[in-house]
């Protein structure tokens, strides 16, 4: 208990007093310590270079985030206290990603010896270049996704965004209102799981490893009425908004997949009563939920979250488990009980 309330008081200690010095010395810090123990392990040479060679992406990518966002006098103060909360975050990372390489022991990337060599057969040798073309294929594809292009894009897009405050409300209209409440007598709810080729949803496909990042609602067949919680397309503050197709064509293989989820009228109008009174009170988008699974007040969202929460409301989940832990895909691919109805795929090339 004295070491976790320690532990507790020395982040709350950085998060308050450091400065970008000192977190810039406790990466290098890290990385130094985190690289002599891996060259002290009886591990094989190829072990050792992979482990310090993931250590000093890690800590590069810390120093360039300290110095451009968290310490950046030109970003605002909500930008910067979030930077500060990511930093100590970014203090595991590199414990991570020594627990993730030391239990799979990643013999794929080792060289085998002469022994190993002579007892492997054709189908592993073939199972091991599909697997060695297939990471090839993951780092040509981060590269392309960590562009400068799309990190600029999120770095200008942070500080519109707020991680305690609504910052959107009013956004859905009277005739948004209307049209939803006039599709009442449609016997489903529709989800759309999309692709969209935006900077922040290709950079979360990093780590969910999904090619559908992003969930909406809709409740007319004719997506007239879909809504989620998203970016505002720069008209609208981050929160609940009102989606177009438009909106999800952003790159060349954009497409969204339609989902026909069964729902009575009065289910529907529950829905359409919480959305408003979303909409009235105001909204924001839960930028931090992503990394943290927190909602810090109950209108801060994001699109999955949001979705599985109405369904919830409305008695129409068809599986549990926590909003904040909800990916889009998981409202497919959780779908033990076969509630939805597949309804189309649409391809905007």
């Amino acid at each position: 208990m004295t070491s976790i309330l320690l532990l507790w008081g020395i982040l709350l200690g950085l998060f308050v007093g450091g400065d970008m010095i000192i977190f810039n010395l406790l990466f290098v810090f890290l990385f130094l310590f985190l690289c002599l123990r891996a060259a002290l392990s009886a591990s094989r040479i190829q072990y050792k270079l992979l482990l310090c060679a993931a250590y000093l992406f890690i800590m590069i990518v810390q120093i360039v985030f300290n110095v451009q966002v968290t310490f950046n006098p030109d970003r605002l103060l909500v930008t910067r206290l979030v930077g500060r909360l990511l930093n100590l975050v970014f203090i595991g990372v590199p414990f991570m990603a020594d627990t993730i390489v030391s239990r799979r022991r990643l013999p794929e990337l080792c060289f085998p010896s002469a022994e190993e060599i002579s007892t492997l057969s054709f189908e592993e040798l073939k199972h091991n270049a599909e697997k060695i073309a297939d990471a090839a294929e993951a780092v040509s594809r981060a590269g392309k996704i960590l562009s400068k292009e799309n990190l600029d894009e999120i770095m200008r897009d942070l500080p519109r965004h707020s991680a305690f405050d609504y910052i959107s409300n009013g956004s859905l209209t009277a005739a948004w209102f209307e049209a939803a409440y006039n599709s009442l007598d449609d016997p489903n709810i529709y989800l759309v799981v999309s692709s969209t080729g935006s900077a922040a949803s290709e950079l979360i496909s990093l780590f969910t490893r999904k090619r559908y990042n992003h969930a909406s609602l809709s409740f007319d067949a004719d997506l007239k009425t879909i809504i989620s919680y998203n970016g505002g397309e720069r008209a609208y503050p981050p929160g609940l908004n009102h989606e177009a197709v438009e909106f999800f064509n952003k790159k060349k293989d954009a497409s969204f997949l339609v989902y026909a989820l069964a729902a009575a009228p009065e289910q529907k109008r529950r829905i359409i009563d919480k959305v408003k009174e979303i909409n009235d009170e105001g909204s924001a988008y839960n930028l931090m939920g992503l990394v943290f699974k927190f909602s810090p007040r109950p209108n801060i969202m994001f699109c999955s979250q949001f979705v599985y929460r109405m369904l919830d409301l409305a008695g129409l989940a068809y599986f549990k488990k926590r909003p904040g832990e909800v990916k889009p895909t998981d409202l497919v691919e959780m779908d033990y009980y076969r509630k939805l109805r597949f309804v189309c795929e649409i391809k905007l090339h």
